[in-house]
């Protein structure tokens, strides 16, 4: 595999991003409300023109965006992500119609999306969603009864991309659902407005100070126009989102890493300790050797999962989960050591490392959990295998082997 290095232009353009997002974006952070969509932010985004770049670049830009959002600005990072995962699935199999109703308002901010896949009961497996699109015969559509559960931007977002059971379980589709096979492929995807009858929701207290909630669907009316792709099609839908999307998780977890790491840096050099500071300590500083190690492995990781993404490389699914597995364990890893360096002080609320003690801990659960990352992973390498020996085993597609165990659930 050729080595990887950004571009002058790329690096000059991530500084730049990072300046404005401590001049612009931190500001409008800090006047937030805790639990709540910053619509102030998310406007600032529109007119800078970044969420307008999530619609008309590749995966690596997108990791490059949140990485250099995330080493200043975690809500600014976050805000942006979402709007990318909630409105991807419009941009990329929206029809003409529901691309020229949204669009223009996600990209300009004055519209907050949501992205929908989790369940109470379907989280890890998400193939075994439970909320259904029962067929109203007086309509043509359907009618959603369930509910959905650590959604980010709800109960708050304008409109939400729904992944809901079509199809029978058992695939006898008895319940008259166009999907006719169960698990993944009985599953389709709706866009959704916040002004849809039935629809209601509830705000959730999590660890995360963002704006997460739970969707309760009672007879929510859709029709065929609400569709995105193809009738029993939602996990095609589901997956290309999250294939994109998670190497830029593993971005964010990056430039928390890179953030805590810095803060150390300064930290260490300067804090009188046993006569000297801490840096002079060899414990001191071989940790901080093994914190920007594992960053910058993490780091050559992430981007390269980016670029097999955006070369159209058949891997993308195993790359891309390699790349969320190490970056998110290397984040929570650092900025645990991080804490541990600074001792009290961080840990007091409002210090850096307190803030990103709580941002860290959701990205090795949010779209697929650790552990859902190496089951993708183990799949996909024995897949490759069984083919190029020949072998009869389990072949799955790569779309279903990664499709099964998603685990997209609440991003932070």
């Amino acid at each position: 595999m050729p080595a990887f290095s950004l571009d002058p232009e790329q690096t000059t353009w991530c500084a730049r991003l990072r300046t404005l997002a401590a001049e612009q974006l931190r500001p409008l952070a800090d006047k937030g409300e805790p639990g709540r969509v910053n619509r102030p932010l998310v406007a600032a985004l529109g007119e800078l023109g970044l969420l307008a770049r999530l619609f008309d670049s590749g995966a690596l830009d997108l990791c490059l965006m949140r990485e250099s959002l995330a080493q200043v600005c975690t809500e600014a990072e976050t805000a942006l992500a979402l709007q990318g995962l909630g409105a991807h699935p419009v941009a990329a199999f929206g029809s003409p119609e529901q691309r020229g109703r949204w669009l223009p308002e996600v990209v300009a901010g004055r519209a907050v999306a949501a992205f929908a896949l989790s369940e109470p009961g379907a989280g890890s497996d998400a193939a075994a969603l439970a909320l259904r699109a029962v067929p109203d015969p007086a309509t043509g559509g359907w009618r959603l009864h369930g509910e959905k559960r650590w959604i980010s931007n709800a109960p708050e977002a304008d409109f939400t991309t729904v992944f809901a059971r079509t199809g029978d379980p058992e695939g006898l589709d008895g319940a008259g659902g166009v999907g006719g096979a169960g698990g993944a492929r009985g599953v389709s995807a709706f866009l959704v407005p916040a002004d849809r009858p039935g629809l209601t929701g509830e705000p959730l207290d999590m660890l995360a100070p963002h704006a997460i909630g739970g969707l309760a669907f009672d007879g929510v009316p859709v029709g065929p126009e609400d569709l995105l792709g193809e009738p029993g099609q939602g996990f095609r839908v589901a997956m290309n989102t999250l294939n994109l999307f998670r190497p830029s998780v593993g971005a964010f977890a990056v430039g928390m890493a890179q953030a805590a790491l810095d803060a150390t840096l300064a930290h260490t050099a300067g804090r009188p300790a046993f006569g000297g500071v801490l840096a002079d300590l060899q414990a001191v500083s071989h940790q901080v050797a093994e914190m920007a190690t594992r960053t910058e492995a993490a780091r050559l990781l992430v981007y390269a999962a980016a670029e097999a993404h955006d070369r159209g490389d058949p891997d993308v699914p195993r790359r891309a989960a390699m790349a969320k597995l190490l970056a998110t364990e290397t984040a929570q890893y650092v900025v645990d050591a991080a804490v541990q360096l600074h001792g009290a002080r961080a840990l007091q609320r409002g210090h850096l490392l307190e803030h990103l003690y709580r941002e860290v801990r959701a990205p090795r659960i949010y779209e697929g959990a650790t552990e859902v990352q190496r089951t993708i992973i183990a799949k996909e390498l024995y897949r490759n295998a069984a083919a190029r020996t020949g072998s009869t085993g389990s072949t799955e597609s790569t779309e279903m082997s990664s499709a099964r165990p998603s685990g997209a659930g609440v991003p932070a």
